[in-house]
């Protein structure tokens, strides 16, 4: 059955077709709408898609006659001639360019209208030939920044953001969990240690047939190809590329076994060499007596210096492995060698933030900018998930791109806010906020008479992107010494396995967010996780602090908020390092710390 996804998916390509093609505006934008009602309206769609009577599906606003008889179509049948016949007209590989940092369609339907080019490819040979700088609206810089995204690129074909692996890993593992024959069922490698890119996708069964569950696993819909089939072990392909992995072990084996698929693998090794150290083997199957070694000469003296066999205690569980090696347990998220082992042999990991800890977030758009929900939406949405407050960011002025507001709108925001925060008395609170651009030179896009208005903000970076590391440091710097500037956002703008981050002296910033009382933001959007969970065990360590923003545009972005504890777990923080894990009656306060520091 077509999902959502696909259905916005198709619509979506349908309009850059037509873009290409130069058709009306109008038409291109209603397939966008489109798409955009299809992933953030609250009814069943596909339901009414299913219907023989369109009336109803035809009555929501953005969809009308037309696109509901292309829904109808999709829905029932899986297809749409229309969209069929619109791919037949280009080269299957166009859709390659959009994929590029920096080009959109008009740059598309130049490069393929006036120099054939149709896909990554044959965009690489031009630009390499030179012959992309000499068209209208490219020019050499242009042409190298073409060369560099295509490289990066290139360098992670491989990859897989996070986020966008999460829905498969669900399907797969739900699969495999309602198979008769599994008693356990966990996604380990990288993922489960929540790495905000993967290069593949590890399963592992307990199971005493494991012959049966790897037949049914290579035979499931999600499967494009297979790449081995065995009985205790087989990989296959997914549609977008994706490979997994699946190992099937007995249950017994099962809790070792899951320790050394998580990884990572410097872990496993400081792992096995600590057991054997007391006198076990460990490896991916059992936790065993280790062997003792063989002395050169059979003396009685080097006899007696043989380390004896040592009977471990019994493993039931994961945790099992750890506290037989004299160790507390360690969340998947540590296990990267980093300090993980010494902690938990010293009893002093940190006891790391979970979603059920969060009250609240920032960071969030509406249709006052470039977000696809109404303020009320966006609310209704929060309250949905049990938040008891949230924070609206809508671009400033100079992100025109993401139809930023000016003063006046922005104020005329904030009223409407508190009129809805009259009519939501105690049970939640909506916070009136800005994405505040920072400028060039490190000014911002609202004056502080502006910000002074308002319950927060959030300054951040949107371009001049190709700045050196000390002018980009200075001019993040001179932003967050505004007392008006609550927290800064998307660090290092980064877009991942697209657009490298901009050159940033990333301690420094650290150690200014401290200075001046700045929270720093962790984007929890699949494209960003950013500041990255490698620099967030300094930054509480300075006591910088943290806001787990989802940086939502629709209301279900809001579930991005898992992503960004997944992160904040990976570095080490707790919820007392997170400030939208205080309650409505404690985060006003919060908020405030900064300018009222300033003022006194």
């Amino acid at each position: 059955m077509i999902t959502r996804d696909q259905i916005a998916t198709i619509l979506e390509e349908i309009a850059l077709l037509l873009e290409l093609k130069g058709e009306n505006p109008f038409k291109i934008r209603a397939y966008r709408t489109g798409a955009e009602v299809v992933q953030t309206h609250s009814e069943d769609l596909l339901a009414l898609a299913g219907e023989e009577d369109l009336k109803p599906l035809e009555a929501v606003k953005g969809i009308g006659s037309a696109l509901a008889k292309k829904f109808h179509e999709l829905v029932t049948t899986g297809k749409l001639a229309f969209y069929d016949d619109l791919k037949a007209e280009f080269p299957e590989t166009i859709f390659e360019l959009f994929e590029i940092q920096g080009l959109g369609p008009k740059k598309v339907k130049a490069l393929y209208e006036e120099l054939g080019i149709d896909s990554a490819a044959s965009l690489k040979t031009a630009c390499e030939k030179g012959e992309v700088a000499g068209l209208s609206g490219f020019g050499q810089k242009t042409e190298k920044k073409i060369l560099e995204a295509i490289a990066f690129q290139e360098a992670n074909a491989d990859q897989f953001r996070m986020g966008h692996v999460a829905p498969q890993v669900e399907e797969i593992r739900d699969a495999l969990k309602a198979h008769p024959q599994t008693t356990r069922v966990e996604v380990a490698g990288s993922y489960r240690r929540g790495k905000e890119t993967v290069h593949d996708l590890d399963f592992l069964v307990a199971t005493p047939k494991p012959k049966e569950i790897m037949d049914f696993f290579v035979s499931q819909p999600f499967v494009e190809s297979v790449i081995n089939h065995g009985s205790t072990k087989s990989s296959i392909r997914l549609e977008d590329g994706l490979q997994c992995d699946l190992r099937a072990v007995s249950p017994e084996e099962y809790p070792c076994a899951l320790v050394y698929f998580t990884g990572s693998k410097e872990h496993n090794i400081a792992l096995r060499s600590l057991a054997l150290k007391q006198g076990y083997s460990l490896n991916e199957y059992s936790l065993s007596p280790a062997e003792p070694k063989s002395p050169k000469t059979k003396t009685t003296s080097q006899a007696s210096n043989v380390t004896p066999k040592k009977k471990p205690p019994a493993i039931h569980e994961e945790a099992d492995v750890y506290k037989a090696l004299g160790l507390d347990y360690i969340e998947p998220e540590l296990r990267e060698n980093a300090g993980e082992i010494e902690a938990a042999a010293n009893h002093s990991l940190p006891r790391l933030v979970e979603t059920g800890n969060l009250h609240g977030t920032f960071h969030n758009h509406t249709t006052a900018s470039d977000g696809q929900n109404s303020l009320r939406e966006m609310a209704d949405a929060a309250m949905e998930l049990g938040l008891e407050y949230l924070g609206i960011a809508d671009h400033s002025k100079s992100s025109f791109q993401a139809n930023g507001l000016d003063e006046k709108r922005l104020l005329k925001q904030v009223a409407e806010i508190r009129k809805l925060n009259d009519e939501f008395g105690k049970k939640f609170r909506i916070f009136a906020g800005t994405e505040c651009d920072i400028l060039k030179d490190g000014t911002l896009d609202f004056d502080e008479a502006t910000l002074a208005q308002l319950d927060y903000s959030v300054a951040s970076v949107h371009s001049s992107f190709t700045l050196g590391e000390a002018a980009m440091t200075k001019r993040i710097i001179k932003a967050i010494e505004s007392p008006y500037i609550t927290m800064l956002g998307h660090l290092t703008g980064r877009l991942l396995l697209k657009r490298e981050p901009y050159a940033v002296d990333i301690p420094a910033v650290i150690d200014a967010a401290a200075a001046t009382g700045t929270i720093i933001e962790l984007n929890a959007s699949p494209w960003r996780l950013d500041m990255d969970w490698r620099w967030w065990r300094l930054a509480a360590e300075k006591g910088v602090r943290c806001s787990i923003n989802p940086d939502a545009h629709r209301t279900a972005a809001l579930q991005f908020l898992y992503l960004g504890v997944k992160s904040a777990r990976k570095g080490w923080l707790t919820k007392n390092d997170v400030i939208n894990c205080l309650p409505l009656s404690k985060i006003e306060t919060e908020l405030q710390r900064k300018r009222a520091s300033a003022s006194k």
